[in-house]
């Protein structure tokens, strides 16, 4: 890359420590270049108040805020949901949102005519690759500003540093400084003392906890919610119809009420290294437990265990940046054919960080209590017999074989 060329460059800004500081690092490291800020609205709230205000005083030349809720929710979030889709244990909270903000931020580096595209990602985290693949994908060829992989800080400490020298106000101080990334799905918290494992998380400490309380702090008597699926999809709450990412808001709510889907991980990022992260995700939480729950009366065996082995590879496209990629699509298209029939209500009750099962229908489901009850049946027992004798022939073989009675 020709730092002469570069006149425009296109920034993805969330307001944060890293891309508040890149605004004016980029002026004065890229001939003084017009910066747009891209602000992605994901559902991280209160987030985006003051960013225009902040992102003009610190130097660009205007804040584009893209709405990307729902382009999140309906094509990324709610294929994931279908398939069961974790990382490890990870609901993929940030990795959901990169897709479509690079995608959005390749859309507008065209439309504005910009010599590159900047991000605020370190060299040693997973979302520079999010980012960058879905850039080659809209964008190919375009170039990418990783200041993390150029520029002289090491720390956030310099961070710090930089942004008092250069007069960019923060809403961190030293002591607050974890890094943070929220969008409507999830919160997650990673830095200062969760750098070490051996370190147990203050959920209690004031400002840790955003989207909810500790487990202990969750009130004594339970909480019911409901869920409307329909193939698949989650289409209304306690009764309501709404679109999925209102429903995902208000399960938010209750769920951070109960103190629902707090983890603490140690994740094996894509770059080699391990990485220990708090996440909330309560509404998240509990759409994928409804959702498990529903497919357990409608999905048959075959294609349940099949899509839970697939879970695992699609898992790994969404975390390693894969989403844009015909394999995605192709898994795709199978979660949503093996969702044909989750379709009906579940009944939970939270309760103190957990979630509990409190009765699931379907039309569609495949459960028949004429077949498994223990009182009078249609179902001939006798049959078990021939049944086993077959099923266990190649047990019965290899036995033989051993004795040398074949």
């Amino acid at each position: 890359m020709n730092k002469e060329n570069i006149k425009k460059v296109v920034l993805a800004y969330s307001g944060g420590l890293d891309t508040s500081i890149i605004i004016p690092w980029l002026k004065e490291n890229y001939n003084n270049c017009s910066v747009i800020a891209v602000a992605a609205d994901v559902g991280q709230g209160d987030e985006l108040e003051g960013l225009e205000e902040k992102a003009l005083k610190t130097g660009a030349s205007k804040l584009i805020v893209a709405d990307l809720v729902d382009e999140m929710v309906d094509d990324v979030i709610l294929p994931s949901l279908k398939m069961g889709a974790k990382y490890e244990t990870y609901l993929l909270g940030t990795a959901f949102a990169r897709p479509v903000i690079g995608k959005k931020l390749a859309e507008i580096a065209l439309q504005e005519g910009a010599d590159a595209i900047a991000h605020g990602c370190t060299g040693k985290g997973n979302d520079q690759v999010r980012f960058e693949l879905a850039i080659e994908r809209f964008a190919p060829g375009m170039p990418i500003i990783a200041p993390w992989r150029e520029w002289s800080i090491r720390s956030r400490d310099e961070e710090i540093d930089y942004a008092e020298a250069h007069n960019v106000p923060l809403r961190i101080s030293r002591e607050t400084n974890y890094s943070k990334d929220k969008n409507l799905w999830h919160l997650s918290h990673e830095g200062l003392d969760l750098e070490d494992p051996a370190n147990e998380p203050d959920y209690d400490k004031p400002g840790f906890l955003e989207m909810g309380v500790s487990p202990l702090k969750a009130p004594d008597r339970p909480a019911y919610v409901t869920i409307d699926f329909e193939a698949g999809a989650p289409v209304a709450l306690n009764g309501e119809r709404m679109k999925a990412s209102r429903i995902i808001a208000e399960l938010n709510r209750l769920g951070g009420d109960n103190g629902i889907g707090i983890i603490d991980i140690v994740e094996n990022r894509l770059v080699g290294m391990k990485d220990r992260g708090i996440y909330e995700t309560p509404g998240g939480t509990i759409l994928y437990f409804a959702h498990a729950q529903l497919e357990m009366l409608t999905v048959d065996k075959e294609v349940l265990h099949e899509k839970q082995k697939l879970a695992v590879d699609y898992a790994d496209l969404i975390y390693n940046g894969k989403w844009y990629t015909p394999l995605t699509e192709a898994l795709t298209a199978f979660a949503n054919k093996a969702n044909e029939f989750v379709t009906g209500t579940v009944k939970l009750k939270l309760y103190k960080g957990n979630i509990i099962p409190a009765g699931t229908t379907s039309p569609y489901s495949l459960y028949s209590e004429n077949l498994v009850t223990f009182g009078e049946s249609d179902y001939d027992q006798a049959q078990a017999a021939g049944f086993i004798r077959c099923w266990g022939l190649p047990t019965r073989v290899q036995a033989l074989r051993e004795q040398g009675k074949l």
